[in-house]
């Protein structure tokens, strides 16, 4: 099963510079988990020590906020498209 990964300039560091890859995974853990094997060290920028997903970085499937979902167990198909969002704060 094929997922698009969208991901944000400050992590294609990690993916060489690729801004759009191709993964598999049931749900989030299994494509964050395929992203450490393909793009090691990744996966640490993604989740906290614990294995949760950090706070201030927004996951989308298919333009829907994953909180609003199942979260990390939120299930992915193919074709789906999974964007990475870190929060921007300001005032």
């Amino acid at each position: 099963m094929a997922v698009k990964v969208l991901i944000p300039t400050p992590l294609q560091k990690f993916t060489k510079d690729q801004a759009t890859i191709e993964c598999g995974g049931g749900n989030i853990i299994e494509l964050l988990d395929a992203l450490e094997t393909s793009y090691p060290g990744i996966k640490a920028r993604l989740c906290d020590d614990t294995g949760e997903l950090r706070r201030f970085i927004n996951f989308y499937v298919n333009s829907e906020d994953i909180r609003f979902l199942d979260g990390k167990d939120t299930a992915l198909g193919d074709g789906d498209e999974v964007s990475i969002v870190p929060a921007v704060a300001g005032g």
